[in-house]
């Protein structure tokens, strides 16, 4: 209902109805319409963001593999954390997930952000995946190049270890930060909206 009466308002005014007219026709006051046309023009504002972070649906580096891209997010370390990943199809479909932590060090959300899109990879019955992270530290832990000493680590990895096991072929990669905008969105996101 708040869609279509969005959506007459703005024809309203688009045909050079003035806004105290065109809400009265509508059943709401000018501050209404108002703050109705402010949430329209903050949902147009995230659509377009979403768009300008979108990953390239180019190929990917290697045919009939997914990727996957992770990232995590903490204001203050710790502090108030999110977890970001973007799933990508060979053929660029893309799924994007966030999920927030609470607060958090910035390398659990990092592994969090792993963790949330092997699963999901997992579930959609992925079998051969590419996962490209901008932390180079948990890259290279996951590539045996470093040790986890950080306890609280430990149990991330052990678990991100175990869900890459389940993949017929699977490679962990790092990546610039700006390769790894969709991601770093998410992760955001999720602190923000508290998804």
């Amino acid at each position: 209902m708040a869609g279509e009466k969005a959506a007459s308002l703005l024809r309203a005014l688009a045909g050079g109805e003035p806004l105290a007219h065109a809400a009265a026709r509508l059943g709401m006051t000018a501050p209404v319409a108002k703050a109705l046309l402010e949430k329209l023009a903050a949902r147009v504002e995230r659509a377009a963001a979403e768009k300008a972070t979108a990953v390239p649906a180019s190929s990917p580096s290697v045919p009939g593999v997914w990727r996957l891209f992770t990232d995590g997010a903490a204001r203050g370390n710790p502090g108030p954390a999110g977890a970001g990943a973007v799933l990508v199809s060979p053929d660029g479909q893309q799924e994007r997930l966030g999920k927030f932590l609470g607060v958090q060090t910035n390398n659990v959300a990092e592994y969090e952000g792993l963790l949330l899109g092997l699963r999901r990879a997992r579930a959609l019955g992925v079998t051969s995946l590419e996962v490209l992270a901008d932390s180079e530290l948990m890259v290279r832990q996951l590539n045996g190049e470093y040790r986890v000493k950080a306890p609280g680590l430990l149990p991330l990895f052990e678990q991100a270890r175990g869900l890459m096991r389940e993949f017929a072929s699977v490679t962990a990669r790092h990546v610039r930060r700006e390769e790894n905008k969709a991601a770093d969105e998410m992760s955001n996101r999720a602190i923000d909206e508290r998804m």
